[in-house]
C-alpha cells in the first residue's frame, strides 16, 4: 500500500469512526429526548388522571346532592299529599255523618258562632231539606239551655260551657235562631247571618282555619 492509499485509507478510518461517534450521540440525543418526552407524557397522563378523579369525585358529589334534595322534596310531598288526605277524610266522614248527629253537629256549630240569638241559618241545598228544620230545632234548644244555666247557678259542660262563659250573656235568654230560604255553595257546614253580618261556618273553612291554627305542629310533622 502506498502512501496514497494509506493516507486515503486512515481517512475512510477516521471518517466511519467520526460517523459512528456521530451517529452514537444522534441516537443518545433522540434516547434523551424520548424519555424526556415519556416522563413529560407520564406526568401529563397522572395530571389528566388526577384531574378526572377529581372531576369525578365532584360530580358525585353533585349528584348525590341532588339525589338527596329530591329524596327531602319527595319525602315532603309525601307527607304532605298525606296530610292534605288526612284533612279531605275528615271532611268526608262529617259529610257521612246519620241525618241525627249530623244535625247535633251543626246545631253545635250554630251555638258556638251565635251572638245574639236572633241570627239566621243558610244551609247548602241538600243540608236544607235534609236537616234543616232539625238543626235550627237543636240550637235554639242548645241556646235556651244555655242561658238558663246561669240563673240556675249551673256549670254547662264542652260547647254549653263555652256558651255559658260567651255569648249566653248577649243571649239574655233569646233563643230564635231562624232557617233562611236561601242556601250556600258550599261542602257542608253553615253561614250565620245576622242583619249584614254573616259568619262563615263551613266544613271547609272550618277545616283550613283549624289547618292554621296546628301549623307549627304541622310543620314539625312535615319537616321532621
Amino acid at each position: 500500500m502506498n502512501g496514497i492509499e494509506k493516507i486515503t485509507a486512515r481517512i475512510e478510518t477516521d471518517t466511519k469512526s467520526e460517523v459512528r461517534g456521530l451517529l452514537r450521540e444522534a441516537e443518545e440525543k433522540a434516547e434523551a429526548v424520548r424519555q424526556q418526552f415519556k416522563a413529560q407524557a407520564e406526568d401529563e397522563a397522572k395530571a389528566a388522571a388526577e384531574a378526572g378523579r377529581e372531576a369525578a369525585k365532584r360530580q358525585a358529589e353533585r349528584l348525590e346532592s341532588a339525589a338527596h334534595m329530591e329524596a327531602k322534596k319527595r319525602m315532603l310531598a309525601a307527607k304532605q299529599a298525606c296530610l292534605d288526605e288526612a284533612f279531605a277524610s275528615a271532611q268526608k266522614q262529617l259529610l257521612a255523618l246519620p241525618d241525627e248527629k249530623y244535625a247535633d253537629l251543626l246545631a253545635r256549630m250554630a251555638v258556638r258562632a251565635a251572638k245574639t240569638g236572633h241570627e239566621e241559618i243558610l244551609l247548602n241545598a241538600k243540608d236544607h231539606k235534609r236537616v234543616g228544620t232539625q238543626v235550627v230545632s237543636k240550637a235554639n234548644a242548645l241556646l235556651a239551655g244555655a242561658a238558663e244555666a246561669p240563673a240556675k247557678g249551673g256549670k254547662g259542660k264542652g260547647l254549653l260551657s263555652k256558651v255559658v262563659t260567651g255569648a249566653a250573656a248577649l243571649l239574655q235568654g233569646t233563643a230564635s235562631l231562624t232557617l233562611s230560604d236561601e242556601t250556600r255553595e258550599m261542602e257542608g257546614g253553615l253561614t250565620l247571618r245576622d242583619g249584614n253580618v254573616e259568619v262563615n261556618c263551613a266544613f271547609e273553612t272550618e277545616l283550613r282555619v283549624l289547618r292554621e291554627d296546628m301549623a307549627a305542629e304541622i310543620a314539625a310533622i312535615l319537616f321532621a
